[in-house]
């Protein structure tokens, strides 16, 4: 009886692993930011593009050591949070710009991006409702 209980509980520990793993980050955006790619998520997020088709863009990311920004950085960026936030240090210390704003939750970064004109930001697909612009999904 104790066994099978063990069992059970084990398998949906390793099922929701499996869900936790499935994941997907998407890029999120305010409706006046077009669709965009790759390369460009890296450049808003490096500090090297401040507009997209005439947009100037507001980049905000989720705090350091987040799965949501730790699969943000992987998926995207091809960086983890190490040499992320030593590029970041050495740019400000050079004069030539800051990082993203930071927030809590997804709850703030689809809050932010809506009312804020040229706002982009990342959360986790299963966070995506209506009214939610997707800019570009990112596969794990």
């Amino acid at each position: 009886m104790i066994r099978n209980k063990i069992h059970f509980l084990w398998l949906m520990f390793l099922t929701n692993m499996v869900n936790v793993a499935a994941a997907e980050v998407v890029i999120v955006g305010n409706r006046n930011v077009s669709k965009i790619d790759t390369a460009t998520v890296q450049k808003i997020y490096t500090g090297k593009f401040i507009s997209v088709d005439g947009v100037t863009i507001t980049p905000v990311s989720f705090k350091a050591g987040t799965t949501q920004r730790d699969e943000f950085l992987k998926i995207f960026m091809n960086q983890d949070e190490e040499k992320y936030t030593a590029y970041w240090t050495v740019r400000r210390y050079v004069g030539k710009g800051t990082p993203p704003n930071e927030l809590e939750s997804a709850a703030e970064v689809i809050k932010f991006i809506q009312s804020t004109p040229g706002a982009v930001g990342y959360i986790d697909e299963t966070e995506v409702k209506d009214g939610i612009h997707v800019l570009l999904r990112g596969k794990n």
